[in-house]
């Protein structure tokens, strides 16, 4: 085991500061690679109509009519979101919506749809404890949601991830590899005995 690997006791203590950090929020969240599920507590018997509830381009806003808001944050922007991607959430690409649960009426449900299908979110909200998203699995039966291109990347992800876990060469190692070896088969006169494949 190299240095940089961390021990299984260290990787529970991770976890459990991880999992303390997340239940220390005012707010609960999941996610898929497609999109964001944000659970705000309210009173209990809370009605839609008692609520204020704001899903701006880049923040949201809980609260009752008349209080201090519950919860007030600004969402997490990446520094793969281009310019387009902002207009985007501005225009309401971003779909959004937002429920109270009527099982129990003690939260507020708001769904996100990401903007990039291709990136786990490390936390919600940029100033809040971040995730491990290397740690995250998705779940292979959700895979069928998604449109081809998207699918397609996943699965490529998820194959390199399995790869480098047993420590085989990635797809992408794999494409350098072929493309050397048709290049020596093309140029037999070179030497290649010192290059180095990286």
């Amino acid at each position: 085991m190299s240095s940089d690997t961390p021990s299984a006791a260290e990787l529970k203590v991770a976890a459990a500061k991880q999992a303390a950090e997340q239940a220390a929020l005012p707010y609960k969240w999941t996610q898929t690679i497609a999109e964001l599920d944000v659970s705000v507590p309210v009173p209990p018997g809370t009605r839609a109509r008692d609520l204020i509830v704001e899903i701006k381009s880049l923040s949201i806003k809980v609260g009752l009519k008349g209080k201090e808001p519950i919860l007030e944050v600004y969402l997490t922007i990446f520094p793969a979101f281009d310019a387009t991607d902002i207009k985007a959430i501005l225009t309401y690409g971003f779909k959004r919506f937002w429920i109270i649960n009527n099982n129990d009426q003690r939260s507020v449900s708001i769904q996100l749809e990401k903007v990039n299908k291709m990136e786990w979110w490390e936390h919600v909200v940029t100033h809040h404890p971040k995730i491990d998203t290397t740690k995250i699995t998705p779940e292979n039966s959700n895979l069928s949601d998604l449109d081809g291109e998207t699918r397609s990347m996943v699965e490529k992800m998820m194959y390199d991830q399995r790869q480098k876990e047993m420590g085989k060469p990635t797809s992408e190692d794999q494409k350098k590899a072929d493309m050397f070896k048709k290049f020596q088969q093309q140029h037999p006169e070179m030497d290649f005995s010192n290059v180095k494949m990286e």
